[in-house]
C-alpha cells in the first residue's frame, strides 16, 4: 500500500464518496471543465442551465452560434468572451476530428488524445485531464492547487511543484484505474475546501498525523 493510497482511504472514510462530475453528458463535462476556469461551481451550473434553456448544449449549436450570443449565455462564468472562444475551438475542433461524434474521438488511445486536447486553443493540463478522465473515463490524474497544497504539507512534494511533475508523482503511486482516480481527485477538492485551506484547519483533520504543517505548529506551539 502506497501513501497515496493510505490517503485515499482516510478521505474517503471521512467525506463518502463524492460522485463528482455532475453532469448529464460527457458533452456537459466537456463544456464544465473549460467554464469552471478561473471560477466556482455554482457559475458554471448557472451558465449550463442557460445553454440547455436555449437548447444549446450540442457541439454544433456552440460551434455555430454568434459569439455573442455564447459569450451572454455563459456570462455567469465570468471570462466570457474568452470561454465563449474556447468553447467555440473545442468544439469546432472535436466536430472536425470526430466526424460529429464525440464517442469517436474519444475511442482513441487516451494519451494521444490527451496531446490533440493540449492542442486545442485554451485547454490546458487541468482542464484537459478533467476531460479524459470525467467525460472520456481514461486513468489520467486531475491535480490542481489542492493537490499541491495538501500533498506539500504531507511532505510528499515540493510546493512549488509544476502539473506535470505532480500529476506523474500521483500516477506512479497509484494503480492506474479511472475509477480511483474520479473518486480521490474530488475527496482533494473537499479535503482542500474543508479543512487545508490557505489557513488551515488542523485540529479534525484525518491527515493531521502524517502532516508536517501539523507538525511545524505543534513546534511553534509548544504542542
Amino acid at each position: 500500500m502506497t501513501m497515496l493510497t493510505t490517503i485515499f482511504e482516510r478521505l474517503l472514510e471521512r467525506y463518502g464518496h463524492r460522485e463528482w462530475w455532475p453532469a448529464e453528458s460527457p458533452f456537459e463535462v466537456c463544456v464544465g471543465a473549460i467554464l469552471t476556469q478561473n471560477t466556482n461551481w455554482g457559475n458554471v451550473e448557472k451558465a449550463i442551465a442557460n445553454l440547455k434553456a436555449a437548447d444549446c448544449l450540442t457541439p454544433s449549436a456552440i460551434a455555430t452560434l454568434p459569439p455573442q450570443e455564447l459569450a451572454a449565455l455563459i456570462r455567469p462564468a465570468g471570462y466570457f468572451n474568452v470561454k465563449a472562444r474556447r468553447l467555440q475551438s473545442f468544439c469546432t475542433s472535436a466536430l472536425a476530428a470526430g466526424q460529429g461524434d464525440l464517442e469517436r474521438l474519444f475511442a482513441q488511445d487516451w494519451r494521444q488524445l490527451r496531446q490533440w486536447l493540449l492542442a486545442v486553443n485554451g485547454i490546458g493540463p487541468e482542464t484537459a485531464d478533467s476531460m479524459l478522465l470525467y467525460a472520456a473515463n481514461r486513468p489520467s490524474f486531475v491535480v490542481d492547487a489542492y493537490t499541491r497544497r495538501i500533498f506539500s504539507r504531507l511532505g510528499l512534494v515540493d510546493e512549488t511543484i509544476a502539473y506535470e511533475p505532480l500529476r506523474s508523482f500521483c500516477m506512479q503511486q497509484l494503480p492506474e484505474d479511472p475509477a480511483l482516480y474520479n473518486e480521490f481527485h474530488a475527496l482533494i477538492v473537499e479535503h482542500g475546501k474543508q479543512q487545508c485551506r490557505p489557513r488551515p484547519r488542523c485540529a479534525d483533520c484525518c491527515l493531521a498525523i502524517q502532516c508536517n504543517h501539523q507538525r511545524q505548529q505543534n513546534r511553534q506551539t509548544g504542542g
